[in-house]
């Protein structure tokens, strides 16, 4: 999976199966389910609750989901600004709380990789709005 930048959903669902290969700004994810991670990165970021996130559709799936799981999907948009905009107090303080979720769940990552990961995906999101462009994340 990969965290990229792009201009549109047209231009970001053609990497649905491929991967970014470099042709855009990206970040790889972990070892987590990207969609369930952008709604605990909202709740945490905005204050969204999870059910709210859910019947608004989010995340918005911008591809099909075919049978070998790959789509693509457009993170939401304040939590792209939210991300932009939060200091390395609040990506932190977000990190450590994702991390124990994840751990509570039984996943492996720890605090270090959380906030290391949340840092770049900030990077990631300021880049964005500095574009004019949107975040998506390709599942593969």
């Amino acid at each position: 999976m990969d965290f990229f930048i792009a201009p549109d959903d047209e231009t970001a669902a053609q990497v649905k199966g491929f991967g970014t290969r470099g042709a855009f700004e990206s970040l790889p994810g972990g070892i987590y389910d990207p969609s369930e991670a952008v709604v605990e990165w909202d709740t945490l970021f905005v204050g969204t609750s999870r059910q709210a996130l859910m019947q608004a559709g989010e995340p918005r799936i911008i591809t099909e989901i075919t049978n070998d799981g790959c789509y693509v999907f457009a993170v939401f948009d304040r939590l792209t600004t939210a991300l932009a905009r939060a200091d390395q107090d609040e990506r932190h303080e977000a990190a450590h709380q994702w991390a124990h979720w994840r751990q509570d769940d039984g996943e492996d990552i720890s605090e270090e990789e959380a906030v290391a990961h949340l840092d770049a995906l900030a990077a990631l999101a300021r880049s964005a709005a500095r574009q004019g462009a949107r975040l998506y994340c390709s599942v593969t």
